[in-house]
């Protein structure tokens, strides 16, 4: 159906709506009394002429933009699936003894030699040696019978040059961020990413249904309890109150039946009173 043939609050409803997909603020908003708000907005969206307006208004929206879904859920999908040890690593490489002459101290230049020289001179501390050699490389892999690391090298970060990322590692890739202890390469939350991938698949159902739901346990006690009740010396009227000796426990994502009735005593059974 067209626009026409909603009202002139229902039209803005849907203007509204377009806004953050929020039903009770879009009801609010056009103008819906606010006590009612949170009935009367999935109720409008729940008539075929506002569902249409509504899937037009986006469908025009996107058309403007040029964003479609299928561009959201794909990048999403990316930021999901993608690899963390392409932006940053964390690698183990040769020791300072490693590949020392000797498996001595190994320098990386004479400037670093001469530099620790002097600071020990300075300091009255005993002047290094160089009998470990020069052209010390961090890169290498540990030496197996390294006596000082046993093969274990040093650890350490490295991240990658963010000029040279691209794909969904450049997707991932949230910026740096300066702390008191260095730098923090900040990712964009993978599984946060994932969920909204589920979602917009419909894999997740969090609603808690327990009024009008024909498996709820409470439902079905109830049902089978009020008949006794009714013949019993507790009736009054039609109106029973009913009285659980039970912990009661309310779990979602637990399958069709969302409230677990535990640590019953034994004997004792639900009473209905007025």
């Amino acid at each position: 159906m067209k626009a026409r043939n909603l009202t002139a609050r229902q039209q803005r409803f849907v203007g509204e709506y377009l806004i953050d997909l929020n039903s009770t603020a879009a009801a609010v908003r056009a103008g819906y009394s606010v006590r009612t708000a949170n009935r009367i907005g999935p109720e409008l969206l729940g008539k075929t002429c506002v569902a249409a307006a509504v899937k037009a208004a986006m469908a025009e929206r996107s058309a403007r933009t040029e964003i479609e879904a299928d561009a959201v859920l794909r990048r999403w999908w990316d930021i999901a699936t993608a690899n963390a040890a392409d932006v940053i690593q964390y690698r183990h490489g040769a020791c300072r003894y490693c590949y020392g002459l000797g498996h001595l101290y190994h320098w990386r230049s004479p400037r670093e030699f001469s530099e620790a020289v002097a600071e020990a001179e300075l300091k009255k501390r005993p002047a290094p040696t160089c009998d470990g050699g020069f052209d010390y490389d961090h890169t290498l892999s540990p030496h197996p019978r390294c006596p000082e690391c046993s093969g274990q090298g040093v650890g350490r970060v490295q991240a990658t040059d963010t000029g040279q990322l691209s794909g969904s590692a450049l997707l991932l890739f949230d910026g740096v961020k300066a702390t008191r202890d260095g730098l923090e390469v900040k990712l964009r939350d993978r599984d946060k990413a994932l969920e909204n991938v589920a979602r917009h698949l419909g894999m997740f159902n969090d609603k808690v249904r327990l009024q009008g739901d024909a498996e709820n346990p409470l439902s079905l006690l109830i049902k089978q309890k009020r008949p006794e009740a009714r013949h019993g010396s507790h009736k009054h009227g039609s109106a029973y109150s009913v009285y659980f000796p039970y912990v009661l426990i309310f779990c979602n994502r637990q399958g069709p039946n969302p409230l677990k009735l535990l640590a019953r005593p034994r004997g004792i059974e639900p009473r209905f009173s007025p």
